[in-house]
């Protein structure tokens, strides 16, 4: 489909726990908007201050969340449940920013690999796209790993909706690295559909990694709550650490653990120049999340990885193993996770090289170019 006016593009993005599901389709969108598409980002979850979106037009939608990791229950921001009023409400002005854009491209983030929660609208949002005359491309974006479903039938159930709804299917991983097949067994059968863009920069991180050492010890909780564990555990194992002597900065997030400062030590809120501070730091202790770990591949910062594993999560336990095997970081699973394991952790990985890799960072700007060479723009 070849357009002469500037290709239409409409971004869905859900965050139902953490942020970095909304800030990889932000990146998306900025490139898309920065090769001259416009771009409208539809996001569900709870609003994210300082988000960057570039030339995209950000549109907020009534919030909501996961009650928790379980992802069994969406709730509103204060906890309390949705209602089918409420779903419904939401629908209609899905459906309604669908027809006021009339896009030329549908980008959807992660479904039908997941947010079965949001179902209610994403149903009647892909029926209305595939009636449209002329239809627009629908494309879905995935992360380098999938939660991984036991059940043959389901997977199955995915790929064969994948197939049938969707001509794109934008895996922001490298396979060199991490294949889709870890996560997903079936992914040969969307060979066809899928585009391996890289992994995709945070929007308005670091391009050019230039440090001025700090020697800092960097503890960070990603972008939610579920990393208490961690940073209350790096706190007690700072007073054992060999490492001790050296400056330390905890990134509590949304932890409820209060900031403060003391002799070699500050507590505080997560910051905007998250990957400068890696790329200056001696250490890096973190989750492995999405984002955290692009961030970590960019400054090249020593890193040691406590993926997130409860209600038998296995994403970052996947991706962290993947870091390990290739020698990038440093792993310690969370069941381990104790002061004393963790201060010994960091001795270790304190005492690694800095990392050096090939792993592709371009997601965004190749995300982009997939899209738009699809529609003739």
């Amino acid at each position: 489909m070849a357009t002469s006016a500037a290709p239409r593009v409409l971004i869905h993005v859900q965050h139902l726990l953490g942020t970095g599901h909304l800030r990889r389709m932000s990146a998306i969108g900025a490139s898309l908007a920065a090769r001259g598409a416009r771009v409208e980002i539809l996001s569900g979850g709870p609003p994210v201050a300082g988000l960057e979106t570039g030339g995209a037009t950000l549109v907020q939608l009534p919030p909501a969340r996961a009650a928790d990791a379980t992802f069994k229950r969406l709730v509103h921001p204060d906890g309390q449940p949705t209602d089918a009023s409420w779903q419904a409400e939401r629908a209609r002005q899905v459906l309604a920013a669908f027809d006021r854009l009339a896009p030329d491209i549908l980008l959807i983030e992660l479904f039908p690999f997941g947010r079965r929660l949001i179902e209610f609208e994403l149903l009647p949002l892909i029926e209305r796209a595939v009636a449209r005359t002329p239809r627009p491309l629908l494309a879905c974006s995935i992360r380098d790993v999938l939660a991984f479903k036991p059940d043959p039938a389901k997977r199955q159930r995915m790929v064969d909706r994948a197939r049938r709804w969707f001509d794109v299917v934008l895996f922001h991983g490298d396979s060199a690295l991490l294949p889709l097949a870890r996560s997903l067994p079936e992914a040969d059968a969307l060979a066809d559909r899928i585009v391996e863009t890289g992994y995709v920069r945070n929007q308005g991180s670091r391009r050019t990694v230039e440090p001025t050492p700090t020697g800092e010890i960097v503890v960070s909780a990603g972008g939610g709550a579920v990393g208490t564990p961690l940073i209350e555990a790096a706190l007690a194992a700072r007073e054992i650490s060999r490492e001790r002597d050296r400056p330390w900065r905890i990134l509590v997030a949304g932890t409820g653990i209060l900031p403060r400062i003391e002799p070699g030590l500050v507590v505080e809120p997560n910051r905007p120049d998250f990957s400068a501070l890696l790329a200056s730091a001696h250490l890096s202790v973190s989750q492995a999340g999405y984002n955290t770990v692009v961030d970590l591949l960019e400054s090249r910062v020593r890193a040691l990885l406590v993926p997130f594993a409860v209600h038998a999560e296995t994403e970052q336990s996947l991706r962290a193993e993947a870091l390990a095997q290739r020698g990038i970081a440093a792993m310690l699973a969370e069941s381990e996770l104790s002061p004393a394991r963790l201060a010994a952790a960091i001795d270790a990985a304190a005492a690694r090289p800095r990392p050096d890799h090939h792993v592709r960072l371009d997601g965004a700007a190749s995300s982009a170019a997939a899209l738009l060479d699809r529609v003739g723009a």
